[in-house]
């Protein structure tokens, strides 16, 4: 299932890396799923780039990009959805792999790949870490989880059943909703993880994502993810790793803060400052504050 929204420029490589990996119409349902796009056309690009193979829907009216997931799933039919960005792609051998877990272990709620980061050209930025060697069962998969998102969209699939249990995405959340949901599933069912990086995740400023940076929303629904999920954790887990979160992110507005100060953009740098420590006041981040701003001063010095 792949929701879009302004993205068409993107879609046909994304289409293109799934119909290499086509197992045919009674095996896989592919479909596009388009939140009313005005900036573009992807109807016509899987018109084109579709060969009739990849079904269209579009959004009577712009719906936000949370609601395009829930009808993403609504209108799913097969017994393990994927969940594919339209600005995103899978490389060959995806769908195998992960069809292979889900046999190998029936009673998964899901299972991930190493995601590739690519920026808005397609350049390779970076892969992520190795979480584990050799694949299997995620070791400490909620602890693991929940500390940090680890999980990017485009590089995991879910049992259908899983979604049907546990609901849909959570409505309250504009960012993050996506990292709410792995931990969700993780504190109900085993998750798989595969150290092959197979999937590739677009950071660009059109994303949700970079859209709500200059703002610093993005932290402010992180923040508050953290409160949601921080629920499904054991008491002995829940304060440890909710700190570990906040400070992680608290610390990533910092940098970004600072980034922003170097681009000159003000406003950016005080909103993410704002909400880095509304996320947490504590001394590691205050720590990482004065290192940045010691880098900022003699940064202005240099340049006199």
């Amino acid at each position: 299932m792949i929701p879009t929204y302004h993205c068409a420029r993107y879609l046909q490589e994304t289409l293109a890396q799934v119909l290499i990996q086509d197992a045919g119409p009674e095996h896989m349902q592919i479909e596009v799923v388009d939140d009313h796009s005005t900036a573009d056309d992807p109807a016509a690009v899987v018109a084109d780039a579709g060969h009739g193979r990849v079904g269209f829907y579009r959004q009577v009216t712009n719906v936000g990009h949370v609601k395009n997931f829930e009808t993403c799933l609504t209108r799913s039919r097969g017994r393990l959805i994927h969940l594919l960005h339209g600005d995103d792609y899978v490389e060959d051998g995806f769908y195998r792999t992960m069809q292979r877990a889900f046999e190998e272990r029936p009673d998964i709620g899901a299972a991930f790949c190493r995601p590739i980061f690519i920026d808005g050209e397609g350049r390779q930025l970076s892969i992520a870490p190795v979480e584990q060697m050799g694949r299997g069962i995620l070791r400490n998969g909620l602890e693991r989880l929940a500390e940090e998102q680890r999980v990017m969209t485009p590089a995991i699939v879910v049992r259908r059943a899983v979604y049907e249990q546990l609901g849909g995405f959570d409505r309250r959340l504009k960012c993050s909703e996506d990292w709410e949901m792995w931990v969700r599933i993780a504190a109900r069912y085993p998750i798989w993880y595969e150290d092959a990086p197979l999937a590739a995740y677009r950071m660009h400023t059109a994303s949700n994502t970079g859209r709500h940076l200059r703002t610093a929303e993005d932290l402010k629904y992180t923040r508050l993810a953290i409160t949601i999920f921080t629920t499904y954790l054991p008491r002995t887990l829940a304060r440890k790793v909710s700190r570990k979160a906040r400070e992680t992110y608290a610390i990533a507005a910092l940098n970004t803060a600072y980034a922003m100060f170097t681009d000159g953009d003000r406003t950016a740098m005080t909103a993410q400052l704002r909400e880095a420590l509304a996320c947490s006041p504590s001394p590691v981040v205050f720590r990482q504050l004065a290192g940045l701003l010691m880098r900022g001063v003699t940064r202005r010095i240099r340049r006199k």
